[in-house]
């Protein structure tokens, strides 16, 4: 099977990359710029931007099928930027399929249901949210129901991956670590949340390539890729830190005062001249405060899916390979 991976060069698409190389696939990546590691899987680059759409028919034709795993993340920046990229992006992907007749996956993420209450449980039936604290998750749920429209004429399929971790995280970990002295657990309680290995979240995406077709009962669907195995957000936290050799994070805010905190925060980095990622923002209070954790049986039915790798086993990975290449040691 030729299969394009949009994003090829990122932490999930490399990931992705690498699964199909090694069972065999003829694997194509589109991304911005020329990648080491995927040239080292032979995986044939195509270097270009998935807002140039002349580009992504290009990378796109010919092929049997395409991961879109491309998109912009975070929480500060231009917001016209995510929708050029995020929406009109992949409205560039589409047509590319629907012009190639290649089946998409595309990555999306819980995000586009949470609207600032606890998510306890729930399954692909809970509705999109209804205001968004952020570009990211909106722009994140525009692409996602045009996705689920277009398998009308082509077979699509979205994927919910929830917080991604593991060897070679480039944003989340690095983050973390870099501000862990100043770091604090919200709310009076540690709220539950799932999250998923890479491996896993890579897997899952296999899984789903190879089950969707014309007819296929994924057709038009969206499934939560998670862990399966809920722990509180502070725990989780202070796991990847203890894997990292950094210490635990113990000190607790109330939310209330920190959420109006990065309501100010938002306001002065839309000053003319400040750029740049807010340091604390309305979306990260969110995420950090209310409970998100998901109902996984229509992944474990319809695409055969199953964490192989525990959250217990992917932290003793992550320490194993942080050993190796310590946080800040150019990797």
């Amino acid at each position: 099977m030729k299969v394009l991976v949009t994003g090829g060069g990122g932490f999930l698409g490399q990931a992705i990359c690498r699964r199909l190389a090694e069972r065999g696939d003829i694997v194509h990546s589109l991304q911005r710029r020329h990648s080491p590691a995927l040239a080292d899987l032979g995986v044939v680059q195509h270097l270009g931007d998935i807002r140039d759409r002349a580009a992504v028919q290009a990378a796109v034709e010919g092929c049997d099928a395409v991961v879109h795993c491309a998109a912009k993340a975070g929480v500060g920046g231009r917001h016209r930027e995510y929708e050029q990229i995020n929406v009109y992006g992949t409205r560039n992907v589409l047509s590319s399929c629907i012009r190639a007749g290649a089946r998409l996956v595309h990555t999306s993420s819980p995000s586009v249901v949470h609207d600032g209450r606890d998510l306890e449980g729930v399954d692909e039936s809970v509705p999109y949210a209804r205001r968004f604290l952020a570009a990211y998750p909106r722009t994140k749920a525009v692409a996602e129901v045009l996705v689920r429209a277009a398998a009308r004429r082509v077979p699509t399929v979205a994927l919910r991956p929830h917080l991604i971790w593991g060897p070679g995280d480039p944003h989340f970990l690095p983050r973390l670590a870099a501000r862990h002295r100043r770091l604090r657990l919200l709310g009076a309680t540690d709220k539950l949340v799932d999250t998923v290995y890479i491996d896993n979240a890579a897997h899952a995406h296999l899984l789903a390539l190879d089950r969707l077709g014309p007819g296929s009962p994924l057709c038009g669907r969206a499934y939560f890729i998670t862990q399966d195995e809920p722990q509180g957000l502070g725990e989780w936290t202070n796991a990847l830190l203890e894997a990292a050799g950094l210490p635990p994070v113990t000190r607790r805010l109330p939310k209330r005062p920190v959420a109006a905190a990065a309501w100010l925060t938002e306001c002065a980095y839309r000053l003319p001249g400040v750029r740049g990622e807010p340091p604390l923002s309305r979306f990260l209070v969110s995420q950090a405060a209310t409970a998100h954790w998901f109902d996984i049986s229509a992944a474990r039915r319809d695409l055969g899916y199953r964490p192989h790798v525990s959250t217990a086993e992917g932290l003793a990975r992550l320490a194993a390979h942080l050993r190796r290449s310590p946080l800040g040691a150019g990797r």
